[in-house]
């Protein structure tokens, strides 16, 4: 980290370093609503939550989706003539008085020579960027850390988007490199109070929704927080899936699958087979004829079944259309087959996100004025081991949780 950059963090984060000190402050960033439109396939609104990051000194702002699915902060640059760059935010170099060009490794590049650039593939378009380093801050919490900035975005799906770009938050293997984890950046400087996150959706409009660096909130939990061990090398929030239940009966047809948990997206997907056999058995009329008999469809994860009502994966266009709203997807190996879970889940469950000890929480979410599901155990249910008490001592019960907002957006 270069001087510059530290004087900035002490001076506009409100730091300060003493014999190995530091604290930080809390801080919540309120949002605004937008629409993203139906999914024609699942006949489901398109939901995104996302909430601002400020980067460079003077800060410029950016609204990005806080992304468990991906690994990088991606925001476009004013170097970007693509239209779906220009319709959004750009992060103008020139203005930031803390920039430096990195390697897409994150090393440092001398006076006058290239830096790096990189071209990332979603699935459904595409962004070429430089690799930069700057000061970047979220929550009230702030760190020098790598970032791409786009100088090329395709139309499709780029610019549709409401917000301007992504933060990663998959594990820091999915990153360019640890200098682009922006977890990694706050948790090597120990600037949160614990090394991890927790995630709280709500589809309500008489409550926020927010992500916390730091901690837990336990006024969003309905049940306890257990906790599923990670797995793979994918570098995605991947657990196991020990089954699949009907109203809490194992069906026996998903043993030992996997599943990624995923902020980024409005998906429930699986591998094709699995869907097609989720399907049949379902049997969803398309007249919606038998939509009040449907189960609840549940899931065994770390031993505790985490159950899906019927509106949370049949899409439905009022009384007369229904559809299973779960996606074929195959992602071929070695990050695949596995199944995506995004917000129809997580807005049903609280979510906890520990890369050190490379586990996920999960508890029934306490939304307002709803009755909360009951967390269903299975018989002879472990969970993961605790963390190391050595590990969470380095960190200072005094030091910062940071809190960002999130809005929901729907059609």
């Amino acid at each position: 980290m270069t001087q510059s950059i530290t004087t900035v963090l002490l001076a506009c984060c409100g730091f300060f370093m003493a014999r190995g000190h530091r604290q930080g402050t809390s801080h919540t960033v309120p949002l605004t609503r937008r629409t993203l439109g139906m999914d024609i396939v699942t006949k489901q609104h398109k939901l995104a939550y996302f909430g601002e990051i400020q980067v460079g000194t003077p800060p410029q702002t950016f609204s990005v989706v806080y992304d468990t699915g991906s690994g990088n902060l991606i925001v476009p640059s004013t170097g970007c003539a693509s239209e779906a760059c220009v319709k959004h935010a750009r992060f103008d170099r020139g203005k930031s008085q803390t920039t430096q060009t990195i390697t897409c490794e994150g090393q440092p590049v001398t006076w006058g020579a290239f830096g790096g650039a990189v071209t990332i593939n979603f699935g459904t378009g595409h962004i070429t960027g430089d690799c930069l380093q700057d000061n970047i801050c979220m929550g009230g919490a702030c760190a020098a850390g790598g970032f791409i900035a786009s100088t090329e975005e395709s139309l499709q799906p780029f610019a549709s988007f409401k917000f301007d770009g992504v933060l990663g938050l998959a594990l820091s293997s999915m990153a360019q490199s640890l200098d682009f984890s922006i977890m990694d950046r706050f948790t090597s400087k120990q600037l949160l109070k614990q090394p991890f996150f927790s995630v709280f959706l709500s589809e309500q409009d008489d409550e926020t929704s927010e992500i916390t660096f730091g901690d837990v909130v336990p006024d969003h939990m309905a049940s306890k927080l257990f906790w599923v061990p990670v797995g793979g090398t994918s570098g995605y929030w991947e657990v196991k899936i020990e089954d699949i239940t009907f109203n809490e009966k194992p069906q026996k047809i998903c043993q030992d699958c996997r599943v990624a948990v995923d902020t980024g997206t409005s998906m429930l997907a699986g591998p094709t087979d699995t869907i097609g056999k989720l399907r049949r058995l379902l049997d969803v009329k398309s007249d919606c004829s038998n939509y009040d008999q449907l189960p609840k469809l549940g899931f065994i994860i770390g031993g505790h079944i985490l159950s899906l009502n019927p509106r949370d994966y049949v899409g439905k266009q009022g009384q007369s259309y229904c559809t299973v709203s779960l996606m074929n997807l195959d992602i071929p190996p070695p990050r695949g087959p596995i199944f995506i879970f995004g917000i129809p889940f997580l807005q049903r469950y609280y979510s906890v996100y520990d890369e050190p000890n490379r586990r996920v929480g999960f508890a029934v979410a306490r939304h307002k004025g709803q009755q909360p599901e009951v967390l269903v155990e299975v018989a002879g249910a472990h969970e993961a081991p605790p963390p190391s008490p050595s590990f969470l001592a380095k960190y200072n019960s005094n030091a910062s949780v940071a809190k960002v907002q999130l809005q929901r957006v729907a059609e």
